[in-house]
């Protein structure tokens, strides 16, 4: 009989203290606070709904002078609540979260403004023991932003109050103005005497005091190009970004996503078969590494708690295996594929990477916008976003790959996005969908390829890009991804050799659907002859 009293999934929550207070489901990630205090000022960067802010958020808690009554409530029964550190709620937490500016360029500065110097206002209130009314006052009569951290860093240093700084989605803003305003919108406000830039240099001298003042300092985002910007390289503190140790701090393990269905299943609400469930979550959710040395793959925390919060009402497997809040936005990649409208070098490199689902490169530490168009810098900015991670490392250097269906297919979808951007290629997407629930049902294959071949056929744009078998590889599995009943798989190990394209069926969601596909792709030139007997010479 299914339990009323198991843990509730906290499903798009980032409070920790909210989590921990109604007892909703945690994975206990804070054994990763001792090894984080071993640095003054970091830099970390994860992907999209990878767990960032909820971070973030058990920083605030466990480091807030004003929280330090909640500790056992809040921390009790973690690793952390049975070995604390010393420095447990010693802080006056200044909390920035920038994910919630738009890109209307004209008030940004306003904007940017209003906000930090209520989260100034609000800090001081908090912590009115320590700044009295006079030295308030004295703070916020300063007119920006970088003036009242400024007077607040200097009084703080003055009279040995450690400050603890905490940036969430620091780059939100900024990928923003470059996605939809363009790079000289984008270099005004990170470059030269730009606001953003001035802001962080205030903060690099908050870091001047030997005891009191910005004692510690933790910024997340999803890309470290605006660091690099803004900064000129992290030059306050480390970038963690790629160090094997902090690997897992976020992120779930497959022995945790196990326990979790192990649990929920012991509680009588989650009725699938665990092992079944876990095979399409890995092919699904994980895949993910951060560091060469790392020795688990990470499942998307976003992910996982999505499967589990449509699996239990639900009793069974979710309609939609896609969270659509994991996706990137076509708008704020069109910036790195096309120019005036051309497809550029990295839309062939992403091309190239979803035919051979695989890379070697480097990943870059650090890197500004103006050297993107390098292949590394490129190549780390996927790996930074999620949709490339390490697979293997081969003479010293990473192999870089797609981690699972999920990427996959969104991957799929920016091609065709890119691709209808420059007028090159669209289709019927109904229609589409129509006939590919026919090949998976009813193994009706012909009218699929027809489609697509005459699809191809009426769009004149294409031929610029029409320049040999991996383009048209590319455009057929683009659109076959967009079945929902195969697991398309590109250049797929069989027993003689490779196949261009495999369409596993898709059986742990569509048990009654018989058909599978085994596509090998053939280009025949223009000037070539089409002659059946030619075409059967060259299948061969």
């Amino acid at each position: 009989m299914p339990s009323s009293s198991y843990p509730r999934i906290p499903y798009g929550e980032a409070d920790f203290k909210r989590i921990r207070l109604n007892r909703w489901l945690y994975v206990d990630k804070t054994r990763f606070v001792h090894d984080l205090e071993e640095e003054r000022y970091v830099f970390l960067i994860r992907p999209r709904r990878f767990g960032k802010s909820c971070w973030v958020s058990l920083l605030d808690n466990y480091y807030s002078r004003t929280r330090a009554d909640d500790f056992e409530v809040v921390f009790g029964g973690t690793d952390l609540g049975r070995q604390p550190t010393e420095s447990r709620h010693r802080y006056v937490i200044l909390r920035f979260n920038f994910s919630a500016f738009d890109d209307t360029l004209e008030t940004l500065r306003q904007r940017f403004e209003e906000y930090c110097q209520l989260i100034i206002r609000s800090t001081l209130e908090r912590n009115a023991d320590l700044f009295p009314e006079a030295a308030r006052q004295h703070i916020r009569s300063s007119d920006s932003v970088n003036s009242q951290l400024n007077e607040l860093f200097v009084y703080a240093g003055d009279h040995g109050i450690p400050l603890y700084v905490l940036i969430d989605e620091y780059d939100n803003f900024a990928n923003t103005v470059l996605a939809y305003h363009g790079e000289e919108a984008y270099q005004a406000f990170t470059h030269g005497g730009g606001f953003y830039r001035n802001f962080f240099a205030t903060l690099k001298d908050g870091t001047g005091y030997s005891e009191g003042g910005l004692e510690r300092m933790f910024i997340t985002g999803v890309s470290p190009i605006t660091m690099d910007d803004v900064t000129s390289g992290f030059n306050i503190g480390k970038n963690i970004s790629l160090h094997p140790k902090f690997n897992d701090m976020l992120g779930f393990t497959d022995e945790e996503v196990r326990e979790l269905l192990e649990l929920y299943r012991d509680h009588g609400v989650f009725n699938q078969d665990v092992e079944a469930a876990l095979d399409v979550m890995r092919e699904w959710y994980n895949g993910y590494r951060f560091a060469k040395s790392a020795q688990d793959d990470l499942y998307n925390t976003d992910m996982v708690l999505y499967f589990l919060d449509e699996s239990i009402p639900n009793r069974g497997m979710p309609d939609e295996l896609i969270d659509t809040n994991v996706r990137i936005d076509y708008g704020k990649l069109r910036h790195l594929l096309t120019v005036n409208r051309q497809l550029n070098g990295n839309f062939d490199l992403l091309r190239h990477i979803i035919g051979e689902q695989s890379i070697q490169s480097n990943i870059q530490l650090s890197f500004p916008l103006d050297r993107l168009d390098q292949r590394e810098n490129f190549l780390s900015l996927l790996h930074y976003f999620g949709l490339l991670s390490i697979r293997a490392v081969e003479r010293g250097m990473p192999r870089l790959g797609i981690p699972n269906q999920t990427v996959k297919r969104l991957m799929y979808g920016y091609l065709r996005d890119a691709y209808d951007d420059v007028g090159v290629f669209s289709v019927d997407v109904y229609t589409f969908f129509r006939l590919a629930q026919e090949m998976a049902y009813d193994g009706a294959w012909q009218p699929v390829l027809d489609f697509l071949r005459d699809a191809l056929a009426e769009q004149t744009g294409i031929r610029d890009y029409m320049d040999g078998e991996k383009v048209v590889h590319g455009f057929v599995a683009a659109h076959l991804s967009l079945s929902q009943y195969f697991l398309l798989h590109s250049e797929y190990e069989l027993n003689k050799g490779y196949a261009d394209l495999y369409l596993e069926p898709f059986v742990a969601q569509y048990s009654d659907m018989q058909f599978g596909y085994v596509l090998e792709l053939k280009y025949l030139k223009r000037s070539e002859s089409l002659d059946e007997s030619v075409v059967a010479d060259r299948i061969q």
